[in-house]
């Protein structure tokens, strides 16, 4: 093989071991939400100019808890504080581990590819003859290319005028 970007076993073992550890996270974070695209366009977002504005926020209404509302939840606002405390760097793990999987399989898929492409160019020359012709024929199935000027779409027949 002429690229070997990467070489790992994923043997039955590990491959328990992950799903065991996947099972835990998505147990452990079950009450983790999803929004579909339209609730997501419509959220009010916060960044990181408006996180220092948010947690500044949350100390004067400690400070002032009177001047608020009475509907105000001054404990779910430091709450959520909280929470996105806790989450972000778990979050940051996961999403570096989401990375490194997706350019696992861009690796692995690389791998397959030129290699693949490496054998069928040797079989191509080197297979006629000895019997791979059907295999090389549906090899060759990834490669067909349709005409690229479609025929020319038929006008039907005029209609005759109706006499009124």
């Amino acid at each position: 093989m002429s690229q070997n970007l990467i070489d790992i076993d994923l043997n039955a073992d590990v491959l328990a071991a992950i799903d065991n550890a996947l099972a835990a996270l998505e147990t452990g974070l079950a009450s983790l939400i999803a929004l579909t695209p339209d609730q997501r366009h419509q959220l009010t977002k916060m960044g990181d100019k408006s996180e220092a504005f948010c947690r500044q926020a949350g100390h004067v209404f400690a400070d002032n808890p009177s001047v608020l509302p009475r509907n105000f939840d001054l404990p779910g606002y430091q709450r959520d504080i909280a929470t996105l405390d806790a989450l972000r760097p778990r979050l940051v793990r996961l999403g570096k581990l989401h990375q490194r999987g997706v350019d696992t399989e861009m690796a692995v898929g690389s791998d397959l590819m030129t290699n693949a492409l490496e054998g069928y160019a040797v079989l191509k020359v080197a297979g006629k003859g000895q019997g791979l012709d059907e295999a090389r024929r549906a090899l060759a199935a990834r490669f067909a290319r349709g005409s690229r000027n479609p025929a020319p779409a038929t006008d039907p027949a005029p209609s005759e005028p109706v006499p009124a």
